[in-house]
Order: C-alpha cells, then sequence, then structure tokens
C-alpha cells in the first residue's frame, strides 16, 4: 500500500473529500494528512497560487531594476 493510499484526496469533480486512490488522478487534488485539509483543498490552492503570484511579481521588479532579461 503507497502513502497516497492512506491520505486524503479533494475531489475536483466532484467536491468530495476522499480517502486513498478512489477517483482518477486528474481529478484528485492533495494528498493531504486530514479529512479536514482536504475540505479546506479550493482555499489552499488559492491561497498558494495569490503567494506564487506575488513571487513573481517581487522576481519581476527586481530583474527589471536590474536590466537582467533572463537569457
Amino acid at each position: 500500500m503507497s502513502n497516497g493510499e492512506r491520505k486524503y484526496w479533494y475531489n475536483s469533480a466532484s467536491g468530495e473529500v476522499e480517502y486513498g486512490y478512489m477517483s482518477p488522478a486528474v481529478d484528485r487534488v492533495g494528498p493531504f494528512d486530514t479529512k479536514e485539509q482536504a475540505a479546506n483543498a479550493m482555499e489552499t490552492i488559492h491561497a498558494r497560487s495569490q503567494a506564487w503570484a506575488v513571487e513573481e511579481a517581487i522576481d519581476e521588479d527586481w530583474r527589471k531594476a536590474s536590466n537582467v532579461d533572463g537569457k
């Protein structure tokens, strides 16, 4: 039994929390240690996306200020 089989997943197609590999991988978000974490998957994704957007904006500002084109 793999570690993912003993974790919780959020099914993005159904909106349900599942334990183990119940749905196709394309529909699963996770894994999460708890059912509550899995239930909040979309909020977690949104928060991480926002944090990454801020990091990318900071990096872009640094590149512009440094005249670095990434090549």
